[in-house]
Order: structure tokens, then C-alpha cells, then sequence
């Protein structure tokens, strides 16, 4: 098959770059126009045909036959000379959940069913309305606060901690190296960072090997002990390498969602102050317009497949061997699906129908665990902080990653009531 061409697609090819100031701060616009013009396109930019539409998407993710996960991940070719160096210290390509197919995906997605039951995650909320309270504790007097750094980041990445096992005054290491592996995983980056990111890759590599290496010797009542194969002694049914590769999914999976749903929420939430007071009035509203935050501003954009076997996608012909990037950001926006879907609507009656945690057998696995840890946020935040408010003085500032949308600083501001500033 060949690769459509001409200056429809050229023209339409051009326009999506996730990277672009304009599509980093809002994409939707170019979203809908891919969905009307070239629901499914091939872009030379990005080596990815692009997948945009709702229906297309759920096509993708119910047919791992057709659309494999199992390597899909890495970057679109083989990594520049210098990058490939500094991974072949450890194990690449990278083996995880996310990244396999049947009959390895269920295998050790059972493992995870374990590490992430509904009991285990129920029994988190104490943990969970302490850990919200104890960082609100630390600034709610300020009157203002980067809510990402001082809150989004640290109540996820504190808890995610927690349930591995491993000191949280490790979690801002292990947030730089997840934000490492995201970068090089997406494999857009200056040469320079994908060899910097590459060291953090092995690093963190590394840092799990010696973790399980541990749990090994002494088991304890946490994920990493779980995630100890059997060839080590441990319960796990997967390979030495799935068990580092998963366990460093888990940390990463296990903050950006949350962080992401909390910067984006909230910025949603200031944008239409009714709603806001609405979920004041009612908190019981929250679950709802937790998928609706989902729905319009889903923390990870998209995610890849590789096509194997030549194939009709959307009326259009997809090689074998080509990657797909399906948008989920674009396909929770789809008119098709969505009344109105441009507007925020945290009584929306099909929010649920998002498409953030994805669909068919890779469906998120924590997605109960993100929904909690953000539902309990809000509450938190909405309780504690009287008349949040964007400050004037300082911008908000969002992520430039390729399949994240979310915020790096989002600073705001709150009425503090008399005799509690510091």
C-alpha cells in the first residue's frame, strides 16, 4: 500500500504538531478539523498515522490483532546511535503491561488485578483525605500556591509511594526519571535530552532492580513484593525483566493521571465559577464531573499502536508495520459522540463514555485508583480553599510532552479568612 499523499494531506499533515505553542495550549480547534477533513492521516513529521475520531479510536483499541501494543511504545525507529549506547545498559526494549498483547497481557495483568483490587483501593481513601489535608496544611495560610507543584504532584506521587513501597522522599527522583522515560518514550526530543533521558531510563532501571532485589530477600505488604517473579521466589507470573519494566510503569501511570485530572479540573472549574458553586453546594456532583474533567481535558492525549497487517481504518489504507497515535483527547470531543462538546458540564449524563483510560483490554488498570485520588482532592480543595481564583501576577504554564496535556505551574489564589495568615 502507499502512503496517501497530495495537498489535502499535505495541508492537513502540517497542521498537527502536539509540540506547537498553539496546540499546547489548546488543540481542539485542529482536533475537529482532522475529525471533519482526515479523521486518519499519515504524518511524515512524526513518522504516525493519526487517529481522530471516537469511533475509529474504539475500533483501534478492541482489536490488539490488528493494532499490537507489544512494542508500539518505543520510539517510531530505531534510536539514534548515542541513545541505543546508553539503553542497551538495561533492558530495552521496554516489556510492560501497556506495551504487550494476549496471551502476555492477561498473564500480567493478572498480577496486577492483584496489586490493584477494589478492597486495596477502597481501603486507601483514610490514607488518601490525610495525605490531601496534610499538603493543604502547608500552604492553605498563604492565601496562593503553584497548585501543581505544591499539591497535584506530591498527593499521587506521595501515594503511589506508598503502595510500592518505597520512601516517599524518593518520589521527586522518581518523578524526574518517569518524566525521563516519557520523553524518550515519545521520541520527538533533541538528541541531547534523548541521551539525558536515556541515563535517567537506566537509572531508574536500576533503582527497581535493587527494590526487588530486596523484596526478595525480605517481603513486605506491598506492590513490589507482588510484582516479585517466581524465578525469584516471589508469587508473580512474569519475567525478571516485566517485573522492573512494570514496576517502573506504576510509578509513572500512578502520578501523571492524577496530576493531570487535578491541574486540568481545577482550570476548568475556575473557568466556570457556576459550576464551581455547584459542586460546593453538592459534593455529590463530584464523581460525575470527575469523568466530565476527564472527558474535556484527558491527561494523556493519545497513545500508540503498531499495524500488523495491511488494513482499512476510516476509509483509509494503513500499511503494515505503519504506527498509529490514537487522540483520545480528540475523540472525547467527537460530535458524533458528544452533544455539544465543546462545553463543560459536570452534570453531563454520557461523560463516562470518555476515552482517557482508554478501552477493550488495556483499560487503565489504576483508573479507579486516579478517580478516587481526585475525587477526594476536590473535595479537599473545595472545602479548604474559599473563592480559588487564577492569580494575575503569574501564568499558568503547561506541559510540552507529546502525549501528556496537563499544567507544569498553575498558580491561584483563595480568600484566607481573618486571624489565619501567617
Amino acid at each position: 500500500m502507499s502512503t496517501p499523499s497530495g495537498p489535502s494531506q499535505d495541508d492537513v499533515a502540517q497542521h498537527f504538531n502536539p509540540m506547537a505553542p498553539d496546540q499546547l495550549e489548546d488543540p481542539y480547534p485542529v482536533y475537529a478539523r482532522l475529525r471533519r477533513e482526515r479523521p486518519v492521516f499519515y504524518s511524515p513529521t512524526f513518522d504516525l498515522w493519526v487517529v481522530t475520531r471516537y469511533e475509529d479510536i474504539a475500533e483501534v483499541e478492541k482489536d490488539p490483532s490488528r493494532f499490537s501494543s507489544a512494542g508500539a511504545l518505543d520510539a517510531r525507529s530505531a534510536p539514534p546511535p548515542e541513545v541505543l549506547q546508553v539503553l542497551q545498559q538495561g533492558y530495552f526494549p521496554f516489556v510492560s503491561l501497556v506495551q504487550s498483547d494476549p496471551p502476555d497481557h492477561s498473564r500480567v495483568r493478572g498480577v496486577f488485578g492483584r496489586a490493584l483490587s477494589a478492597s486495596r483501593i477502597a481501603a486507601m481513601e483514610p490514607e488518601i483525605r490525610a495525605t490531601a489535608d496534610a499538603l493543604l496544611d502547608s500552604f492553605v495560610r498563604d492565601g496562593q500556591a503553584d497548585l501543581i507543584q505544591q499539591f497535584a504532584y506530591a498527593l499521587p506521587g506521595f501515594l503511589i509511594c506508598d503502595l510500592l513501597g518505597v520512601p516517599r522522599s524518593d518520589m521527586e527522583q522518581l518523578k524526574r526519571w518517569s518524566d525521563e522515560k516519557t520523553l524518550l518514550m515519545s521520541g520527538t526530543a533533541p538528541l541531547e535530552l534523548q541521551v539525558q533521558a536515556a541515563h535517567g531510563f537506566i537509572a531508574m532501571q536500576r533503582y527497581f532492580i535493587e527494590r526487588l532485589e530486596e523484596r526478595r530477600k525480605t517481603p513486605r505488604e506491598d506492590l513490589l513484593t507482588l510484582l516479585v517473579p517466581q524465578s525469584m521466589g516471589g508469587t508473580a507470573s512474569m519475567s525478571h525483566e516485566e517485573a522492573v519494566c512494570n514496576a517502573m510503569d506504576l510509578m509513572a501511570a500512578g502520578h501523571e493521571t492524577t496530576t493531570g485530572l487535578i491541574g486540568n479540573g481545577m482550570w476548568l472549574l475556575l473557568q466556570e465559577p457556576e459550576q464551581l458553586q455547584a459542586l460546593r453546594d453538592d459534593p455529590s456532583l463530584l464523581p460525575n464531573a470527575i469523568e466530565e474533567m476527564l472527558r474535556m481535558e484527558a491527561p494523556i492525549r493519545g497513545f500508540f499502536r503498531a499495524v500488523t497487517t495491511d488494513t482499512r481504518l476510516g476509509g483509509v489504507d494503513v500499511p503494515k508495520g505503519g504506527r498509529l497515535f490514537i487522540v483520545y483527547a480528540s475523540g472525547n470531543r467527537d460530535e458524533t459522540q458528544f452533544s455539544e462538546p465543546d462545553r463543560f458540564d459536570i452534570r453531563r449524563a454520557d461523560a463516562k463514555k470518555h476515552l482517557a483510560f482508554g478501552k477493550g483490554i488495556h483499560f487503565c488498570v489504576g483508573a479507579p485508583l486516579a478517580k478516587l485520588e481526585g475525587r477526594i482532592a476536590f473535595e479537599q480543595l473545595l472545602r479548604r480553599l474559599p473563592n480559588p481564583r487564577l492569580r494575575t501576577d503569574s501564568v499558568a504554564v503547561r506541559r510540552p510532552y507529546f502525549m501528556l496535556r496537563g499544567f507544569e505551574h498553575l498558580p491561584i489564589a483563595w480568600d484566607v479568612p481573618a486571624g489565619t495568615a501567617p
